[in-house]
């Protein structure tokens, strides 16, 4: 496993990692019950240009990930350590998730859709478009257990030809949710600058979704908001769950327990990686990584091996915390 010197983080030097690992940080001691005294945070792979969407197949061994501006969906194998190439071109596909019968639902930045991918590999569309609009470049996507789709759409993906295809928004960014049984969607959220990762907490009661504003202005915000839920159709109660100012979230999952667990970096080099945050939005500890995380999720055989998808890598650590998310 190749690593690096970073003058921040001495760790990530050339040899094996010491025990307890300096890259796991407690901040509160309520963060000491989800740590083991010997693992460590795991640098599993690198060779991507923007890595994204983590999303965990426990019925496969297998974790996918995009690598957007390459074009491609990536597959980790649990049981070899090899990586793979699972779909190219994947349409600059950005964030991912699975159903709950188990299928993987993908938003696409160069076809600027939700497709569903099909148990013999067809791919359906879900969503293209709304109110005769085509959609800006949806960004990530959770699955509630209504089956009902929850979606960002900041348009991050028409703003050059890095990660799809450069045009101009013809709708705000906005939050949607897609009805499973009626196919209409709806706007939930529409007052975002550029609405990002979002994940429900374990009983679907509280949304969080991340703004990560726009790039370069520093007027624009840079939080996670959390909403309450009505009726598993609706978001009311808006409030703001943590200022990231001078970085930024990006991907969030919650664990068992109701915490958060959001992807940082971009603006501060020390804060690199992973927050851990209560319900409360108490910051309890933090993950540190050689470059930005842009996106996570829980996975391995019991749901405690945490992946990270950092810039141009993808790092592991297993922790006495249980995904919240569907398998």
């Amino acid at each position: 496993m190749d690593q690096w010197i970073d003058p921040l983080h001495p760790r990530w030097a050339q040899g094996p990692a010491q025990y307890p690992d300096p890259c796991i940080e407690v901040l509160d001691k309520r963060f000491k019950k989800y740590l083991m005294g010997n693992t460590a945070v795991e640098r599993l792979w690198t060779g991507a240009r923007w890595a994204e969407g983590t999303v965990w197949f426990g019925d496969a061994r297998c974790l996918l990930f995009s690598d957007i501006p390459n074009n491609r969906i990536l597959r980790w194998d649990e049981s070899t350590g090899q990586m793979s190439t699972y779909r190219q071109p994947s349409n600059y596909s950005n964030g991912h998730t699975r159903d709950r019968q188990g299928r993987l639902v993908s938003c696409e930045h160069g076809t600027r859709r939700i497709t569903r991918t099909e148990y013999d590999g067809t791919v359906r569309v879900l969503m293209d478009s709304f109110q005769g609009k085509p959609l800006n470049a949806p960004n990530d996507v959770v699955v509630a257990s209504d089956g009902a789709v929850w979606f960002t759409d900041p348009g991050y993906g028409i703003l050059l030809n890095y990660e799809g295809f450069k045009a101009e928004p013809e709708l705000p960014a906005n939050v949607y949710r897609l009805d499973p049984h009626t196919g209409k969607a709806a706007v939930v959220a529409g007052d975002f600058a550029k609405p990002n990762g979002l994940c429900f907490s374990p009983d679907e009661k509280r949304l969080y979704i991340v703004d990560t504003g726009v790039t370069h202005d520093e007027k624009a915000p840079s939080h996670i908001r959390v909403f309450d839920v009505v009726e598993g159709k609706r978001l009311k109660g808006e409030k703001e769950f943590i200022d990231m100012k001078p970085g930024f979230a990006d991907g969030v999952r919650c664990d068992r327990d109701g915490n958060l667990w959001s992807s940082s970096g971009w603006g501060d080099r020390e804060k690199n990686g992973v927050m851990v945050l209560t319900p409360q939005g108490d910051l309890i500890g933090r993950l540190h990584l050689p470059e930005p995380c842009a996106n996570l999720c829980f996975g391995g055989r019991s749901k405690n091996r945490l992946f990270m998808a950092g810039s141009q890598s993808l790092y592991s650590v297993y922790i006495e915390a249980q995904g919240a998310q569907t398998p």
